[in-house]
């Protein structure tokens, strides 16, 4: 890429699709930093770097099929507005993708009319309209007799964690009706958040609850159904990743946490929270009686989390218990 001096004058041509990148944009690489005096050289960035040029050459979005960046057209920006009138597609497989109910479907059966993919019952649970209604309506508030200290308390600890990664992009999966979603949004920390999930109706009442809000209708937060098993994001693209009680519904989870460590960059976060099937702490007795009545989901012990991010190639593992609840966080080295 050339940089001539003739440019300075016009630095945000060179940021289009991301006016939050501004010329002092932390997260830019510091061979694209701006000085006092810009001279003509050609830069070639650096495989560590690949997620910076996406976003400056490319798009946000890749195929769930094939990983390649996505063709767009319509208006740019990560905005609501903006996706919803974009239209996408692979220049690899020619598969196209559009926004429906004001979120964008990025599975691999977007688009099919003779076929269904039924996903196991804990799963499709939360495809339910009645399960996504309830869900900020007196479900998740239950969650604090198993030790959940509550969504902003959640959000505060999370936070934490996602220190390194400010001023980057975040993706929200299994964001439900997007409650930690629009927190993310609304603190101002990053460039831009992805609310991702395979319920349709979540990512409808995920919309119903963001259009309330005129704090972070137009603000970089885009919805997107998708996979939390086939990511529609290049690799080392994502700054930080945030799972928020889901672990335990999805089908896989270890093919889920190695496609979280596979968009992570180096050094980006994952932090998730769940249900843990035990502690140290149970008793013989409670531990038959939770496998039993847990048995149609993922739940894990601590040590089986720890295991299962280490293994998926993540780093630098730390967690927090209350009861049954777990945060935990580890790091793409």
């Amino acid at each position: 890429m050339a940089i001539a001096a003739a440019a300075a004058s016009s630095s945000s041509s060179l940021f289009p699709k991301y006016p939050c990148l501004s010329r002092n944009s932390p997260r830019l690489p510091q061979s694209l930093r701006f000085s006092s005096t810009i001279r003509a050289v050609t830069l070639q960035p650096a495989k560590s770097e690949r997620n910076q040029t996406l976003e400056l050459e490319g798009d946000l979005f890749s195929c769930p099929i094939c990983y390649e960046p996505l063709i767009r057209k319509g208006p740019t920006g990560l905005t609501l507005g903006a996706i919803y009138r974009s239209g996408f597609k692979c220049r690899k497989c020619n598969k196209t993708y559009s926004s429906k109910d004001n979120y964008l479907d990025l599975t691999v059966i977007s688009g099919l009319k003779d076929y269904t993919e039924v996903k196991p019952a804990s799963t499709e649970l939360f495809r339910s309209p009645f399960v996504s209604f309830l869900y900020e309506r007196g479900w998740r508030q239950n969650f604090n007799r198993s030790g959940f200290p509550g969504p902003d308390e959640e959000f505060k600890m999370a936070q934490e964690y996602f220190k390194s990664a400010q001023g980057g992009l975040l993706v929200d999966v299994s964001c439900g009706s997007g409650l930690f979603s629009r927190k993310f949004a609304k603190s101002g920390t990053y460039s831009g958040v992805v609310a991702l999930d395979f319920s349709e109706n979540m990512l409808r009442q995920c919309y119903d609850f963001i259009k309330q809000d005129n704090t972070i209708l137009t603000s970089n937060l885009a919805l997107v159904r998708a996979d939390v098993c086939r990511l529609p994001f290049a690799s080392g693209f994502v700054d930080a990743v945030h799972a928020g009680a889901a672990l335990h519904c999805w089908p896989s989870p270890s093919n889920a946490v190695a496609e979280i460590s596979r968009i992570l960059r180096s050094g980006g976060v994952f932090v998730g929270t769940t249900f843990l099937r035990y502690t140290s702490s149970t008793s013989l007795t409670g531990r038959v009686l939770r496998e039993r009545i847990l048995q149609n989901y993922n739940y894990l012990t601590e040590e089986e989390i720890e295991d299962l991010c280490t293994s998926c190639g993540l780093t630098n593992y730390t967690s927090k218990v209350q009861q049954s609840f777990i945060m935990f966080a580890a790091q793409k080295p």
